[in-house]
């Protein structure tokens, strides 16, 4: 139906006859002149349609926004003056011999070049929005970076085999998407939440080297980086430890950054154990372009008489730490209160603060309700700590370790934003050396920090019974500005050691016979040494993009609700259908019937 695309005239073919296809982008009326800006996925070109060719001016003069069309005309210079050389076919127009009306569209629910169109008409009718350029520039995005994924994988021998989305529930992290069985009344599937297991079999079986671009499923509250059903690059080795794997991955993420965006990312990536990014950030997840950084204080605090600082130094899980922002006495009352109502939402009591006016004059020259409750000696050990100098502020977090990870954590993003704070670049780190549990104090018990297949690092399996809050694992997670990007281990491939592990975390070996007694069994029938890791496509590609939201990067998102507005579904469905799957609904405000 085409000689040429759109985006793809050029100067080269001024005297020549061409025909294209696309949408109407924009259509004007100079003085009986007709011009149609047409658009396809390579770019738009200028369509002038002359009342001297007749049936085309006619048909021109009846177009309108985003009607399909075919046009078929000479190119030619564009007049002296009214070149646009924003456009890659800015210097030539087509002079316009035949128009073909292909479909006709009717007036849109919000015109595509707009920018401030509410989401959730953009999501309703997610076919249109999707013909705006920055979307299309995102989903081309989207499949240059899995396309040099998967580049690189191949390269390196690695097999790229699909594993279920119809499999067995185990409820271990969020929340599973069931499936009822027809053929089996009263039994589900489940729609995985990562092939985990799956690809550890995929190394029992010998393949040694395994790659998917993974479909996911969790029924979780949303956020703007999650969606009910995402894309990961999954990825499990045989024979390779974790700084064999590390390196690799990260090689692999440099050739994707450098690919694609032409951006060197750091060779090696720097490396930071789960407790020096915690003591020193707050987190396992740290932006490295934030200069922030927490000082450690608990020892300093457990004998003064200030309780908010004394009790929680006193504590065997609490923890005082502070946290400098040069510049920061500038920030005013109000300023300063705000940040205590914003940490105050992340669970802590309050936001003490040191402003440092000149600190060669000891007390008088600092300025803080705190002060008086602090002696000489411990003010001056707070200052040589943080490094505080002239025109400094050191906010305080004081309370249970996590509340003042969080809250602090969560402050220093803040600042970085708020203060202009954050390099312009790209940080990746390896944070290593995770705990292999956590414990859940409401539940009583110990859980997985990963999952529970990751590999404890041991000297002796009784260790993991004798003191599981001691034990490390071979874990290991790519963050990139501050963002969890990809996440993996060295997984367990001994049976002892994978039934010792779930006995810790209250697996009893019936229970887990009957969950993963397939896994069991495949440990005891040769499994090699293996490991892998996962990367959230969705997250990277939007950083990628300089998306706010991962909805920026998929085609057919749900909200926020899980929902879609275009196909609005979750829906209702025919009592025949849940009938032949042995259903009956409840009741309810939604369910009536």
């Amino acid at each position: 139906m085409r000689s040429h695309e759109c985006g793809a005239i050029d100067e080269s073919l001024v005297g020549q006859v061409v025909s294209v296809c696309g949408w109407a982008h924009r259509r004007r009326d100079h003085g009986g002149v007709i011009f149609i800006d047409l658009r396809d996925r390579a770019g738009i070109v200028q369509v002038v349609a002359d009342p001297d060719e007749k049936a085309a001016f006619s048909a021109a003069d009846s177009v309108r926004g985003e009607f399909v069309l075919r046009v078929s005309g000479r190119v030619r210079p564009r007049p002296p003056g009214t070149v646009n050389p924003d456009l890659p076919t800015g210097a030539i127009e087509i002079y316009a011999q035949s128009v073909d009306i292909l479909n006709r569209a009717e007036p849109l629910p919000f015109q595509l070049d707009e920018d401030d169109v509410n989401e959730a008409v953009r999501l309703k009718y997610r076919y249109l929005d999707l013909r705006r350029q920055p979307m299309q520039l995102n989903l081309r995005l989207r499949h240059k970076v899995i396309t040099q994924f998967r580049n690189f994988l191949n390269q390196r021998d690695f097999v790229e085999i699909e594993t279920p989305v119809l499999t067995r529930s185990t409820p271990e992290g969020a929340r599973d998407y069931l499936v009822p069985s027809r053929t089996h009344p009263g039994r589900f599937f489940a729609l995985p939440q990562s092939p985990q297991l799956f690809k550890q079999l995929l190394m029992v079986s010998g393949f040694e080297r395994y790659y998917q671009i993974a479909r996911c499923f969790r029924d979780e509250d949303l956020r703007a980086d999650r969606q009910p059903e995402f894309t990961q690059l999954d990825i499990e080795t045989s024979f390779m430890d974790e700084r064999e794997i590390t390196c690799t991955m990260e090689a692999m993420v440099r050739s994707v950054f450098k690919d694609v965006l032409n951006v060197d990312l750091p060779d090696p990536f720097p490396r930071l154990s789960y407790t020096d990014a915690v003591n020193r950030f707050g987190t396992d997840r740290p932006d490295l372009r934030n200069p922030l950084h927490l000082t450690e204080l608990t020892d300093l605090m457990g004998a003064v008489e200030f309780k908010v600082f004394a009790d929680p130094a006193k504590a065997p899980d609490g923890r005082v730490a502070a946290m400098r922002v040069p510049g920061g006495a500038a920030l005013t009352r109000q300023q300063i209160d705000q940040f205590t109502e914003f940490v105050k939402r992340l669970g802590a009591r309050g936001l003490a603060y040191i402003k440092v006016n000149q600190p060669g004059q000891g007390r008088a020259g600092l300025q803080s309700p705190i002060l008086k409750f602090l002696p000489d000696q411990v003010v001056s050990a707070i200052l040589q700590r943080t490094g505080a100098v002239q025109s400094d502020v050191i906010f305080f977090g004081a309370d249970r370790a996590r509340v003042v990870n969080d809250a602090l954590s969560a402050l220093r993003n803040e600042l970085g934003t708020v203060l202009d704070l954050i390099e312009a670049k790209w940080s990746p780190l390896w944070v290593t050396d995770f705990p292999l549990f956590d414990y859940d104090a409401d539940a009583k018990r110990w859980v997985a920090l990963h999952h529970p297949f990751t590999s404890p690092r041991l000297n002796d399996v009784a260790q993991l019974q004798r003191d599981p809050a001691q034990v490390l694992s071979r874990a290991y997670d790519m963050v990139l500005n501050g963002v969890e990007i990809g996440g993996g281990s060295i997984r367990i491939h001994q049976r002892n050691v994978q039934q010792n592990v779930f006995d810790v975390l209250g697996i009893n070996e019936r229970e887990a016979r009957d969950k993963f007694g397939f896994l069991l069994d495949a440990l005891e029938y040769g499994a090699p040494p293996h490991g892998g890791i996962a990367f959230g496509l969705d997250r990277i590609i939007a950083m990628m993009a300089g998306a706010e939201s991962i909805r920026e990067v998929i085609a057919f998102p749900k909200t926020q609700r899980a929902s879609c507005l275009m196909t609005d579904s979750p829906s209702a469905v025919e009592q025949k259908q849940l009938t032949e799957l042995n259903l009956k609904l409840r009741k309810s405000d939604n369910n009536p019937a």
